[in-house]
This record gives structure tokens, C-alpha cells and sequence, in this order.
């Protein structure tokens, strides 16, 4: 049995409803499978970042309270390429600058170091986000786009119906399957977007929740070496 043009199969192929479809049709369902594939590569992207990322966070973190020597622990990550990281380091660097001078403005150097610690933090969640709009966007415009197509191949049914003076559900069903077929690729592609974005959202927003208490807690550690220093 010919499962693409079998007449009582081909309704239900997903090959036969495309290849049957209208033009315009057809490119709405490719523009819908594109988004969908671009759509799992950043959803696999993102779940090997953020889950290297945690783990990158927990192993520094677990080593930076437990060194004695802040400054040889500087020199030992400086090239870690990772946030926690970047966070430190930014930390560090800002405690040199505002500590070099003879005098010491105490109070101006903890609001120095939060502040360039809290924009350490703000540009790792910049660049941990990076395409997750795109997850958004996919969830939001690809119903509409579907939507479209199906309303296309609707209209097509219809003037099939004027030109053939025929209302038989044989001359409707074929254009008004590929169009319903349109909108089941919409939500095929929105679907995934919505889920994965929530849930990367979450994770996100958990990882700036422990980049912060990070820099709480180094924060509260400079000061109270800034009280020691004369």
C-alpha cells in the first residue's frame, strides 16, 4: 500500500499534505519546521550551558571558601572563563583600584564594589540569555503564522467549492486537511518554545540568584578587610 497517495491514507501523510498543499501553504510549513529545528538547537544549547554553568558555580565557590589567600587564589582563575569567575575577578580588580591610594575611602569603596560586582553580574546574565528570545519569539508568532496558513488554505477550499459549483466534502477536505495541517506545525514549533523558554528563564534567573549571593558574600568579606586596613 502506497502510504503517501493511498486515497485513504494520504489525508492523514504528513508527505501528501504537504506536497499537496498550496504554494503559499507549503512555505508557511517550511518556514514552521525551520523555526521548529532552530528552536531544539538553542533548547540543547541551552540546557548544556546552564547545567555547565551550576556545576562550574559550585565547584568555585566550594574552592574560593576554602582558600586562605585571596590574592593567590586570584592568580590561580584570572583566565577562568566562567561567571563566578567574572564576578570575582571583577571584584578584585575594583578592590586594587580603590585601595591603592594612601588614603582609603571606606565608604565610597563598598558602594564601588557593589556596584561593579552587581554589573559583573547583570553582564553574565546578558550573555547567559543570549537567544532566549528567540525561544519567546518562536512561541508567540509561531501559532499565528500556522494560523495563517490555515486560514489560506481555507479560502482555498472555498474557491475550489465557486469553480467546481460542488459542496462535496471530497473538493473541501483536502485543502482544508493541509490547512488544519499548517497550524498543527505552528503548535508543534510553539509548543517546545514556550516550555523550554520557562524553564530556561527559571534556571537563569536561579544562577543570577547565586551569582548575587556570591557577590554578597565577597563583598562582605572585602569589607571586612577594608576595616583592617589603615
Amino acid at each position: 500500500m502506497n502510504l503517501f497517495f493511498n486515497s485513504d491514507a494520504a489525508t492523514l501523510s504528513p508527505v501528501a499534505l504537504f506536497i499537496q498543499a498550496d504554494w503559499v501553504v507549503k512555505l508557511v510549513m517550511l518556514g514552521l519546521l525551520a523555526a521548529s529545528i532552530w528552536t531544539w538547537a538553542i533548547v540543547f544549547m541551552f540546557w548544556r550551558r546552564i547545567g555547565r554553568t551550576r556545576r562550574e558555580a559550585e565547584v568555585f565557590e566550594r574552592d574560593f571558601w576554602k582558600a586562605d589567600d585571596i590574592d593567590a587564589f586570584y592568580k590561580a582563575h584570572v583566565d577562568d572563563d566562567q561567571p563566578a569567575a567574572r564576578v570575582f575577578i571583577a571584584g578584585v580588580a575594583e578592590w586594587r583600584r580603590s585601595t591603592q591610594g594612601a588614603a582609603i575611602d571606606r565608604a565610597g569603596t563598598r558602594e564601588r564594589l557593589a556596584t561593579a560586582m552587581g554589573a559583573a553580574v547583570a553582564n553574565e546574565i546578558d550573555r547567559l540569555s543570549d537567544r532566549l528570545n528567540i525561544l519567546a519569539t518562536v512561541g508567540s508568532v509561531a501559532p499565528f503564522v500556522g494560523l495563517f496558513g490555515t486560514v489560506w488554505g481555507i479560502m482555498r477550499s472555498f474557491t475550489s467549492i465557486a469553480s467546481q459549483q460542488n459542496t462535496s466534502l471530497a473538493v473541501v477536505a483536502p485543502g482544508i486537511a493541509e490547512a488544519l495541517f499548517a497550524t498543527a506545525i505552528g503548535l508543534f514549533a510553539a509548543i517546545p518554545a514556550v516550555i523550554a523558554y520557562n524553564r530556561f528563564s527559571h534556571g537563569i534567573n536561579r544562577i543570577e540568584a547565586r551569582l548575587n549571593r556570591f557577590a554578597d558574600g565577597f563583598h562582605a568579606t572585602l569589607s571586612r578587610q577594608l576595616d583592617r586596613e589603615r
